[in-house]
């Protein structure tokens, strides 16, 4: 198998439990890239939201992020493909989740919003200090999200719904899977993702490939979260985190190292850099 372009998750995967790119996956990354291997990042986040210390790393030109949303050339800033949710279904979601209380961040435009009363008040929702750190480092507070997503309905990329506690996570997993033309998915042990009928990281790496002139068998795609799971199954290559989830390492045909130990790394060098 000859890799031609390499699909990286980042929380869980290329990045680290704090959320940093070590020199080791840098190095390794920049020498496939010098081999002339594609390497595109394949992350939940949002444009706005994707780390310097990754967009510095030369050579990286595309990132699919919103679970497969949007592709963005990184060179440009402008997206290539978009594959967002519905508008019909944006009113049912609202509808839906205007009957709860929970922690709301929705996508637009590139950039994640949260209701201003859930910004002023993170330390309460209960999701720990790093998570809520970084959502006060990424996310835009509004007044009124529920509004707000009505008067953007058409341009929403993803979803997402936090809870403190599984009880009421396990709740509304129950309750988001009977709504129509939309993806549940989800990236951390916290949330729940909403994504397009058709939205996936797969849909987006496979229109990625076409547009590069790549066969999806020689894709090598590293994840940990169900998010994931359809990218490592279109992929030639499936690579799972050491960190990840059960599901993801049954999908997976090599379980490499940690995010804390460079899996990314010790898979681009036993996979690409060897050869």
């Amino acid at each position: 198998m000859a890799i031609k372009l390499i699909a990286l998750d980042l929380d869980g995967t290329t990045l680290n439990s704090k959320k940093e790119l070590t020199p080791a996956t840098q190095s390794a990354l920049e020498e496939a890239i010098d081999r002339g291997i594609y390497v595109v990042i394949a992350t939940g986040r949002v444009l706005s939201a994707l780390p310097e210390n990754v967009l510095k790393v030369d050579g990286i030109q595309y990132a699919l992020t919103s679970n497969g949303a949007n592709i963005i050339d990184l060179k440009t800033r402008k997206s290539v493909y978009r594959n967002l949710i519905a508008s019909s279904a944006i009113e049912e979601i609202v509808e839906l989740l205007s009957h709860y209380d929970f922690m709301i961040e929705v996508f637009v435009d590139g950039h994640a919003y949260v209701d201003q009363k859930i910004y002023d008040n993170l330390d309460a929702v209960g999701l720990g200090i790093s998570h809520t750190d970084y959502i006060r480092e990424t996310r835009e507070p509004v007044e009124g999200l529920l509004d707000f997503m009505l008067r953007h309905k058409a341009v929403i990329e993803n979803i997402n719904v936090n809870f403190g506690n599984q009880t009421d996570r396990a709740m509304m997993r129950e309750v988001l899977a009977k709504l129509q033309n939309v993806t549940l998915t989800t990236s951390f042990d916290h949330n729940l993702e909403l994504g397009g009928a058709t939205t996936s990281k797969a849909a987006a790496v496979k229109h990625l490939c076409e547009l590069l002139g790549v066969d999806e068998k020689d894709v090598m795609a590293c994840g940990d979260s169900p998010n994931d799971a359809s990218m490592l199954m279109a992929a030639g290559l499936p690579i799972a985190m050491g960190n990840g989830k059960d599901e993801i390492k049954d999908i997976a045909k090599y379980v490499t190292g940690t995010n804390d130990e460079d899996g990314v790394a010790q898979a681009v060098h036993k996979f690409v850099l060897s050869s």
